[in-house]
């Protein structure tokens, strides 16, 4: 007899925000609101999705939340934390009174700051994690103070602008590490793993102007190309090639826009040789050219 073939799985959306469906063209990205910003619009659900790219933290003051993450439910009340990697497929039912912050980082902020800094946050992201803060008052006060300067910053830019977004939001992380320290830090098969990550952005740093190959970063870290992707997709939802081009663009937007140099001696500094080519290259990753990106940016 014939067999009727089973449904496929549903397709978890896929969001570049905290429901948004596109990206920003933001080249650094630090986002903040209210928990009851987005939710009161959404009867206080939010379906499970995923953040390509993104870390997320959920910073629960009060009330409580039912969350759904990686198939597994959590019961929580505030005052709490969940860390979310943007591999993980999660979703939150709130309640009514629930108050607090949903803090969203692109993975350059946590991953591009420098020297070994990438690797102390690999306790708060290596896995999912919910951070109880009630044993940790002052802890807990002193980041929402960072989280009300957060959203205070987001909503009306300055001069460094960037930069005070982030380092108000790496200062967040830490102390939330620090608060995460006194209970458990994370198994050491899953820091080997983050910290084998760290390594990698640490030589795409040294050597995106080069514009090396997958190949060549995984036998500068003793590892096969297929083991890398694996890593770069589980904890950054892109493969190694896309973090580093990245990288690379990111470091074309940051010249196009604070450096007056032309738009082909930038290319000649990002190590192509042919500056139509990298104009090409710059549509295709970022959507506009070099030449109306610098438009946008003045």
């Amino acid at each position: 007899m014939p067999t009727t073939a089973s449904a496929p799985p549903p397709e978890v959306p896929q969001f570049a925000l905290y429901g948004e469906a596109a990206r920003a063209e933001n080249a650094e990205f630090v986002h903040i609101e209210l928990i009851e910003t987005r939710s009161r619009l959404h009867d206080w659900h939010i379906s499970n999705h995923t953040h390509r790219g993104l870390f997320q933290v959920l910073f629960l003051y009060a009330g409580h939340v039912r969350a759904s993450v990686d198939g597994a439910l959590w019961e929580r009340d505030g005052p709490t934390a969940i860390t979310i990697h943007p591999s993980v497929v999660h979703g939150f039912a709130f309640s009514q009174e629930a108050q607090g912050y949903v803090l969203t980082l692109d993975e350059q902020v946590v991953f591009a700051a420098g020297g070994s800094e990438g690797d102390i946050f690999s306790a708060l992201f290596v896995q999912p994690l919910a951070i109880d803060l009630a044993p940790a008052p002052q802890a807990r006060e002193r980041i929402e103070g960072l989280l009300k300067n957060l959203i205070a910053e987001a909503s009306w830019p300055h001069y460094g602008h960037t930069l005070m977004l982030e380092w108000l939001a790496r200062s967040a992380l830490l102390l939330l590490l620090r608060a995460h320290a006194e209970h458990r830090f994370a198994g050491q098969s899953g820091h080997g793993e983050f910290e084998l990550f760290t390594r990698f952005r640490a030589e795409v740093e040294r050597n995106f102007r080069q514009q090396w190959q997958v190949g060549q970063y995984a036998d500068a870290l003793g590892v096969t190309p297929t083991r890398l992707n694996r890593l770069c997709l589980k904890l950054a939802g892109k493969s190694a090639f896309d973090i580093g081009q990245d990288r690379l663009m990111l470091e074309a937007c940051r010249k196009l826009t604070y450096a007056p140099s032309p738009i082909a001696s930038v290319a000649y500094q990002l190590g192509f040789q042919d500056p139509a080519y990298f104009s090409r290259l710059f549509k295709k990753r970022v959507g506009v050219t070099p030449k109306q990106f610098r438009g946008q940016a003045s």
